[in-house]
């Protein structure tokens, strides 16, 4: 089902500057006009319900909820011009505060995608943005490319400045790249978003064997409980598939569940593990409880993820957050969240969040920066299914309404092609 959406911002792309030498400047993620649902299948193999069957895993069926709850996703990093329309919208209408609130600050964007001799993506690769500051080089922002060879950097990502391009170098591998970087600002006037394209001088052959760890972080507060029993039962289900996903793939999942301070306990986690089994029992013995104000505990679940679990996968690395709430508005929270969504890029941890109802503008927009800045999308319940409260209405353009468990598990499918 296309759901179209009532926003009304200009389609755009960035602004193009001098390209360097070893540059060149192509289409980000193709023709922003043209991507309106477009990425998304009407649920395919993977969109089915009820009782799974078994698996190779172990994972035994009984998921007699999945595949009820409906959803919607929505890429900013492909709409950087519906995006930047609406981070320099400062009428009653817009939402140009948001970047204030939570600091953080997308207006200066290097868009940087690596291939090899052969125009094959590079995946795994860090990628380094530098700013000479006369005879040596600080630097700013550290990424690694995704299975397209994609990664994006930032200049000023938690205060806001305008950039300088004619400062700034890209390093990738190691390796010093020629010329200036063009940079990537809030523009919603162009047609087509800037990237960086680098050759390296390698062939690579494709991996014998593609590795994956996927995370689910999963707010337990009692704030969930209209919901949690139907999303644990998809996130089984997608556990469950996500082996058949690619057959060939070597897939590790992990959980971590949290709350807020002073409750039962703060988060609780099921490292990664090849035996999907595990990660689905855990899921199923977790329930909602405590909380008590609106806000939770999202920055000490972003800390224990990046501490706890033991991150390794070469390839892909996904955390789904799924939440009702935002974190705490407090200094030392929101240096924390720049803190863990830094450290998430320079691991290439791809964050997609999940917006379940009770999320309001503040949290969706805190959800976005942090998909945006980490490579990931956004994702959002949707009130098609009847389950759950009211779900408010994600500012985005057309999106396809997806089945919850179907949709995850495309976009495991999307993070894992090569």
């Amino acid at each position: 089902m296309k759901r179209k959406n009532n926003s009304s911002f200009l389609v755009s792309a960035c602004l193009l500057l001098t390209l360097g030498a070893n540059l060149a400047c192509t289409s980000y993620y193709g023709d922003a006009e043209a991507v309106s649902g477009d990425l998304s299948k009407s649920g395919g193999d993977y969109s089915l319900s009820g009782e799974g069957a078994d698996s190779p895993n172990g994972i035994g069926s009984g998921n007699t909820e999945a595949g009820i709850v409906t959803a919607g996703e929505w890429c900013d990093l492909t709409h950087w011009a519906f995006w930047s329309g609406l981070m320099q919208n400062t009428d009653s209408t817009g939402y140009a505060d948001k970047s204030d609130y939570w600091r953080f600050y997308t207006n200066n964007r290097v868009a940087v995608r690596v291939v090899d001799a052969d125009g094959t993506p590079l995946p795994g690769l860090s990628v380094e943005l530098l700013r000479s500051t006369g005879e040596s080089q600080a630097t700013l922002w550290k990424a690694v490319t995704d299975n397209r060879g994609l990664a994006n950097c930032w200049v000023g990502l938690f205060q806001r400045e305008t950039a300088d391009a004619s400062t700034l170098r890209v390093s990738v591998g190691g390796e010093l790249m020629d010329g200036h970087p063009l940079l990537c600002s809030w523009d919603s006037t162009v047609q087509q978003t800037a990237i960086n394209t680098y050759t390296m001088a390698v062939h690579l052959d494709a991996p014998v064997e593609w590795q994956a760890d996927v995370a689910f972080i999963v707010d337990a507060t009692g704030s969930m409980m209209d919901e949690i029993n139907f999303l644990k039962s998809d996130l089984v289900d997608i556990i469950n598939k996500a082996s058949s996903v690619r057959p060939s793939m070597k897939i590790r999942t992990a959980a971590l569940f949290y709350r807020d301070e002073g409750d039962e306990y703060l988060t609780r986690h099921s490292d990664f593990t090849e035996k999907l089994n595990t990660t689905a029992d855990f899921v199923k013995k977790q329930s909602a409880d405590g909380g008590g104000d609106y806000p939770e505990a999202v920055h000490s679940a972003l800390e224990q993820m990046l501490q706890q679990l033991s991150w390794h996968a070469p390839h892909t690395r996904l955390a789904f957050l799924v939440l009702d709430a935002p974190a705490h508005h407090e200094d030392k929270v929101i240096q924390s969240l720049q803190k863990s969504i830094q450290l998430c890029a320079q691991m290439g941890i791809r964050l997609i969040p999940v917006a379940a109802s009770g999320v309001d503008k503040n949290t969706e927009f805190m959800l976005r920066f942090f998909a945006i800045a980490t490579g990931g999308t956004y994702v959002f319940l949707t009130n098609d299914s009847g389950v759950g409260g009211d779900h408010i209405a994600a500012t985005v353009g057309d999106y396809e309404v997806e089945q919850l468990n179907a949709l995850l598990i495309r976009l495991i499918e999307q993070y894992t092609e090569w």
